[in-house]
């Protein structure tokens, strides 16, 4: 019974992952046969869950709309997962989502355990929010189904520095979160490359387009791609060489900071940029390892700065004993 219980959930969780599904395709993720998927969709089904089918070659299973919301079932890690989500959602950056978020987690916490509001509780994390441009809800999601179903988006786009807005066709491939905005890979019909848009300047237009075959983005990382294509817009730019192979695991942590690419096997370059060498220097300060500048007489000075500025205050520090206070 508990085998069957968490082969449903898998099963429902594929369903909601796409928008259509074959039998065999579903069969094949689940390891079971076809006859058990539709005897798996019918037991869906009498917990209220809409499970759509079509028969013939072109047929499938689809999960389509409910005028009630089904019975939801999650484990542990699962409901502290969207607890979390929620706190998150709450203070995040996109508007009039605060308060559902908020409705949503006073009810989910009303019907967890004891000892999952105890873990929820012990992993909140203290956050400031920060200014940055809302996206609206609504866009958000429907930019968001673009993407699940593979439709080509229609909208208009407002560009950078004022400029006047313009109507734009893509094939939408993922939403990524990054600096407090949201943004979508995606690629461009009329110009025939991939470009990011940010959603907060996106006016999608309906009915959206026809739907589209999944083309491989650039490196196969949305987040790098979309780090990359932020730094490009810095005013100052500079390259530092990491003593590390560009697969190295703390290089790959380092992609929202810019672009890596590789020299040889022991070493990588790390392409970054800033409002200024003086902001750039900072963010390097960040890094734990060691790296070297090159070719940037700016950064290497602005560098000097800091490091002169941060052994003067290493060099203040008060010696325990002394008769000198500090408030914390």
């Amino acid at each position: 019974m508990k085998e069957t219980s968490a082969r449903l959930l898998r099963l429902l969780t594929l369903l909601q992952m796409r928008r259509e599904w074959s039998g065999a395709d579903l069969a094949n993720r689940l390891g079971v046969s076809t006859r058990t998927v539709r005897r798996d969709v019918d037991k869906l089904r009498d917990l209220d869950y809409p499970v759509h089918a079509a028969a013939g070659t072109a047929g499938g299973y689809r999960l389509g709309p409910g005028a009630e919301l089904p019975p939801l079932l999650l484990d542990d890690d699962e409901a502290v997962a969207v607890a979390l989500s929620l706190r998150t959602a709450a203070g995040g950056g996109v508007a009039d989502l605060g308060e559902p978020a908020l409705q949503a987690l006073v009810k989910l916490e009303q019907v967890l355990p004891s000892r999952l509001r105890h873990r929820v509780n012990a992993m909140q994390v203290a956050t400031v929010d920060t200014p940055g441009d809302q996206v609206s809800l609504e866009v958000l999601s429907e930019v968001a189904a673009a993407c699940r179903d593979q439709e080509r988006l229609r909208f208009d786009y407002a560009a950078a520095y004022g400029a006047p807005e313009g109507r734009r066709e893509a094939e939408p491939h993922r939403l990524v979160n990054w600096g407090k905005r949201w943004y979508l890979v995606a690629w461009d019909v009329e110009r025939g490359d991939w470009r990011t848009f940010r959603v907060d300047r996106m006016r999608p237009r309906v009915p959206r387009g026809a739907r589209f075959v999944t083309r491989p983005i650039p490196g196969d990382d949305p987040a790098a791609f979309v780090a990359a294509g932020i730094a490009r817009m810095w005013p100052f730019q500079a390259a530092v060489v990491l003593p590390l192979p560009a697969d190295h695991e703390k290089v790959r942590e380092m992609v929202t900071y810019g672009t890596i690419e590789k020299i040889d096997n022991g070493s990588c370059r790390l392409i970054v940029g800033a409002d200024t060498p003086q902001s750039l220097a900072f963010l390097l300060s960040l890094l734990e390892i060691d790296f070297t500048v090159e070719s940037s007489v700016e950064l290497a000075q602005a560098l000097q700065q800091v490091a002169d500025r941060f052994q003067r205050a290493a060099g203040q520090l008060v010696k325990p004993g002394s008769n000198s206070s500090h408030r914390t």
